[in-house]
């Protein structure tokens, strides 16, 4: 994709200025919240949109003028858009048949897919008798059978329930793997996002935000917005000020590493982020490693103690230009809320309780420093971030 632009007759870039290069049998998932254009991308590398401006390139070969009938993609849909009279068996031939492809390769061709996807017995079934993750293994089936150059997934797993969509995430895993398919995959979803991806890119209002391995995403975020979204419980965001390595925050101050400090030097307010999980019960550190982070005090909210990990809410007040960012951020994620409390996980062990005057350890390397104004990420390692926009 180089420099995709999809703009609609008012003039509204639903798509702007996107370029993203995806290398034969990667995985790369569009993810973003609600209207920031990964469906309407993926929509135009099929052909079911038509590009305003930019060039997508399949295999070297401009596209975009071509139906999508030739540019021998496969696309599963968020409604799977099976044939109801049709049997499982003749659902999956349906693409073979239209391409005129003989009985025997037929029978070859959906009886491979059929046991790759685990639908032997299935084969005589209408679809209005399977099950919702057994229909979305039909249209995967008649995906494969394509012999297509890469599938295309529009959010195939939204309409299955939690324990359905987690069982078709590893089947999906599995099959890319196995067929070693290009792969593009748009989802609303995260944990969709983090676990099968091999590079995310990241979308906000049409524009590419990052484009990273799950990982890069996680520890080096190169904005706001890539830093709230990606994450759950969500990454927590304080006013900081910083005086050479040490920072103020609400709690209290902290040291930060030199060069983290360095980047920051002079800038005035800043907001932090730092991870729930970068914070543990100070009782619970072991010495070896309490010089890696700080200690602070604070008074403890609400306790929730799930088992093997507990979470802790500290409540704190923010200045206005910081408030102001945080809302803003709290419309861009679809209304998540960045509440101004501190959400930390500590472990199960800990035996912190609401009312307590707590004293809290945080492991200050993973904390971001991020520009009120423009949002942007101070601290983080361009190097090793991924793909980051100029007009992220």
């Amino acid at each position: 994709m180089k420099n995709i632009v999809k703009k609609y007759g008012d003039g509204f870039p639903a798509v702007n200025d996107v370029s993203i290069d995806i290398a034969d049998g990667e995985f790369v998932i569009l993810v973003g919240p609600s209207g920031c254009g990964k469906s309407t991308l993926l929509r135009m590398i099929v052909g079911l949109e038509d590009i305003t401006s930019g060039d997508m390139m399949i295999g070297g070969k401009r596209v975009n003028d071509l139906a999508p009938r030739d540019r021998n993609l496969a696309m599963v849909f968020q409604n799977y858009a099976l044939y109801p009279h049709l049997t499982v068996f003749e659902n999956i031939a349906f693409p073979l048949r239209l391409a005129g492809a003989s009985d025997a390769e037929i029978q070859e061709k959906v009886r491979a897919a059929s046991k790759t996807l685990e639908l032997d017995e299935h084969l005589e079934r209408k679809p209005g008798n399977l099950s919702g993750g057994q229909r979305q293994r039909v249209a995967m089936g008649r995906a494969i059978v394509r012999d297509a150059d890469a599938f295309l997934f529009d959010e195939p797993l939204s309409n299955l329930d939690a324990k359905l969509r987690g069982q078709m995430r590893t089947e999906i895993a599995r099959l890319q793997k196995k067929l070693g398919i290009t792969t593009v995959y748009v989802t609303h979803d995260q944990t969709e996002a983090m676990t099968l991806g091999d590079r995310v890119a990241v979308l906000k209002r049409g524009l590419l935000q990052q484009l990273a391995s799950p990982r890069e995403l996680y520890e080096n975020p190169g904005n706001l917005f890539v830093a709230g979204f990606i994450g759950s419980p969500p990454m927590n965001f304080l006013p900081a000020k910083v005086d050479g390595t040490k920072v103020e925050l609400p709690f209290g101050t902290v040291e930060i590493p030199a060069d983290k400090a360095e980047r920051v030097a002079g800038k005035g307010l800043l907001i932090a982020g730092i991870r729930p999980g970068a914070f543990e019960d100070a009782s619970l550190i072991d010495t070896s490693h309490a010089n890696l982070g700080s200690t602070f005090r604070a008074k403890v909210d609400v306790v929730e103690w799930l088992g093997n990990e507990t979470y802790a809410y500290l409540p704190f007040e923010a200045p206005p230009e910081v408030q102001e960012q945080l809302l803003q951020l709290e419309k861009d994620l679809d209304g998540d809320s960045l509440r101004t409390q501190l959400v930390i996980s500590l472990d199960g062990a800990s035996r912190v309780k609401e009312g307590d005057e707590a004293e809290i350890w945080v492991d200050t390397t993973q904390m971001h420093l991020f520009d009120p104004a423009s949002g942007d990420n101070l601290t983080v390692d361009h190097e090793n971030a991924g793909q980051i926009p100029v007009y992220a």
